[in-house]
């Protein structure tokens, strides 16, 4: 079948466009993948970025950051309840209690707020303990609460019965 020679010509063209967005979205691809990947200190002054990732918190004597933004978007890792360098006595309430006081310090130093959780998810080594994780979860966060998943684990760090790793966006 013959086309018209303006509609080939229409075809082409549509063609060659196509194949020209295609190439400068590979372009700029190409250019943030080469963007070295930035790593700042506790400090908020961090320059900001929306392609990359920064890096929070690496200073510590584990391999893991503390939070990493990208975009607006903030990345907690899991949080126990620890203070003082300890476990708090008292049960998997106050544990849930103190690991999601630590996640707010956390959103603070990083210029956001409780209110910004999107996501939790949760570990519980005991899935009996579901209902006493809730009594603490509810005396610290407000309404609307973000979207929450909870597992049972087997064994959790420093033998907590209680992790929270939690998403924030701006």
């Amino acid at each position: 079948m013959k086309l018209p020679m303006m509609a080939s010509s229409l075809i082409l063209g549509i063609g060659l466009m196509g194949a020209s967005v295609a190439q400068a979205e590979q372009g700029a691809e190409q250019k943030q993948a080469e963007q070295p990947v930035k790593q700042a200190s506790t400090s908020v002054a961090a320059a900001q970025s929306k392609t990359t990732p920064i890096f929070y918190g690496t200073d510590g004597a584990l391999p893991f950051s503390k939070a990493v933004r990208a975009g607006n978007t903030l990345y907690l890792s899991g949080e126990l309840g620890m203070k003082d360098g300890k476990l708090v006595e008292g049960g998997v309430k106050k544990e849930t209690e103190q690991a999601l006081d630590n996640i707010n310090k956390t959103l603070l130093s990083y210029g956001y707020q409780s209110s910004d959780l999107v996501k939790c998810m949760v570990m519980l080594t005991d899935m009996e303990d579901f209902a006493e994780f809730n009594e603490g979860y509810k005396a610290k966060l407000a309404k609307p609460y973000p979207v929450r998943s909870a597992f049972a684990v087997a064994d959790l760090a420093l033998g907590a019965k209680v992790e929270i790793e939690c998403m924030a966006v701006k």
